[in-house]
């Protein structure tokens, strides 16, 4: 599947283009709840990504308002693999 077909994280469920756009920067979410999912990460500098991120969403273990984890793959730092979930 092309990466421009792909949904974005935080998209919503009735937007009519909810995918990748050109021009874009994106990390691919592996595993967990959000898994295949693109975060877009257009802005942000190598050590803000290092950190991976804490993802708001519904269909963790925490349910609505909960967090799952992203971490950048070392292997492959343009894919994040989820770590758990917070709430």
């Amino acid at each position: 599947m092309s990466e421009l077909r792909r949904r974005v994280y935080g998209s919503d469920h009735d937007d009519p283009d909810p995918y990748a756009r050109p021009g874009r920067a994106y990390r691919e979410l592996a595993g967990g709840p959000l898994d295949g999912l693109l975060l877009d990460v257009t802005g942000q500098d190598e050590a803000e990504l290092a950190d991976g991120a804490a993802l708001i969403t519904e269909a963790g273990q925490f349910g609505p308002g909960g967090r799952a984890l992203y971490g950048p793959r070392p292997t492959d730092p343009r894919i994040w693999d989820w770590e758990g979930d917070c709430p």
